[in-house]
Formats: C-alpha cells, sequence, structure tokens
C-alpha cells in the first residue's frame, strides 16, 4: 500500500494527488475502495491515525495521551487482531504517546518539537540513544 502513495507522489499526476490527498473519509480500509479514496486510507493510516475501534474506524480529532481516546477506541497498535500484530513496527509522530517500547513496537517521537528529546533506537539490539532538545545547554 506505502508503494501505491510512493507511485502517486512520484507520478506525473502528483499536483493532483496532494490536492486530493486530505480527509478524513473514508475512515475505515475497505478492499475494494480506489482511487482517491484509497490512498487517502492509506496515508492517513500511515501519517495520522492514532485511535481505532474494534472493527477500523479511525478516528482523526483526538491527538493526545491513551487516557484520551474517544469511547470506542483504543490506541491502533493495542487493537486486537491487527493485521500487523506479528511484525516489530517502528513509528513516530504521535509525541504525547511518548517513547514506547513493547515487543512489537518502538514508538519514537519523544517530543524533540516541545522540547523534549530526539530518540533513535540501534536495532537489532535497542539500545535507545536521545538527545536533549530543551535549547538549555546540558553540558
Amino acid at each position: 500500500l506505502a508503494r501505491e502513495v510512493e507511485a502517486a507522489l512520484a507520478g506525473p499526476g502528483y499536483r493532483n494527488f496532494l490536492a486530493h490527498m486530505w480527509g478524513s473519509q473514508p475512515a475505515a480500509w475497505d478492499e475494494g475502495l480506489a482511487g482517491w479514496d484509497r490512498l487517502r486510507v492509506v496515508v492517513n493510516a500511515m501519517t495520522r491515525m492514532r485511535f481505532c475501534s474494534l472493527d477500523g474506524v479511525m478516528e482523526f480529532k483526538v491527538k493526545g495521551e491513551l487516557a484520551d481516546a474517544p469511547a470506542g477506541y483504543l490506541p491502533w497498535f493495542a487493537v486486537p487482531g491487527r493485521r500487523s500484530a506479528d511484525h516489530v513496527l517502528v513509528t513516530g509522530h504521535w509525541s504525547a504517546l511518548g517513547l514506547r517500547i513493547e515487543p512489537n513496537l518502538l514508538a519514537l517521537d519523544s517530543g524533540c518539537l516541545w522540547g523534549r528529546h530526539l530518540t533513535a533506537v540501534r536495532l537489532p539490539g535497542r539500545e535507545v540513544f536521545q538527545i536533549d532538545c530543551s535549547g538549555e545547554d546540558v553540558t
């Protein structure tokens, strides 16, 4: 699916794709999706999804901490039966979640933009490296 988005971005119609990329509908994956709807769902799942219902409906309004999950929604990585559960995923773009290291999840956005840390993990040993982003001299 990422390759489909990559092809749209690299193709001659990339401006048209960018014009149709933004939006919150459809909010769930369906094998029958095509065209802009299909590409939009893929982009949203990869860049905007934080919370998801048990039946795969993405929620796009809440961007806060796990405790802020709307009723009926879970963090996407905690949804039972998700197809990627058997893979180790390295993710970012959810600074309120913070650094989270689990057996099948390395969530690395530790809020550098907000003055916290920039985080990297050396694979496969999972050694964590962080740089302070507070702007203060930490010598």
